[in-house]
């Protein structure tokens, strides 16, 4: 009687332990395990996303309070069409905000950052950014910068 409540005890405590891990590995990668039922989403249109990827955090004054959702390429206007979406509880961004694709670091992952406009209005589901700035890519500058000196020279 008593090796199987050893047993049983040790089994316990595996299961509670590959359930702490997934919970880590959850809370590490930035998914969850319930929907996002608050969350509304809002569309940028951007000339060059660089590195931006999907689940990329979209950060206002330095907070996460998003995701983006999609990345896809639009036929109509040749820009890359970047879909977020917003935490429900950050329903009060103003309709002039700016949307930038940035880099955390020098040679970081890139994010969406918002920029808060003066708007007594706000963006609600389905609203586009009006003014967009795209990604900043360090090959292209670094080329525009060779290009400048080459020029001179």
């Amino acid at each position: 009687m008593r090796m199987r409540t050893v047993e049983i005890s040790v089994g316990a405590f595996i299961v509670a332990g590959m359930l702490a891990l997934v919970m880590v590995a959850l809370r590490v990668s930035g998914l969850s395990i319930s929907a996002a039922d608050n969350d509304y989403r809002l569309v940028g249109y951007f000339s060059n996303v660089g590195g931006l990827s999907l689940r990329a955090k979209v950060s206002m004054s330095g907070v996460a309070i998003g995701r983006v959702v999609g990345i896809e390429f639009d036929r109509d206007s040749y820009e890359a069409k970047v879909t977020i979406a917003i935490n429900g509880t950050y329903d009060n961004i103003p309709l002039d905000s700016t949307a930038s694709i940035l880099t955390s670091g020098l040679l970081g992952e890139q994010y969406v950052g918002i920029s808060v406009g003066g708007d007594m209005e706000y963006l609600v589901d389905g609203d586009q950014f009006e003014d967009t700035q795209s990604a900043l890519v360090l090959e292209e500058l670094i080329g525009k910068f060779l290009l400048n000196t080459v020029e001179k020279n």
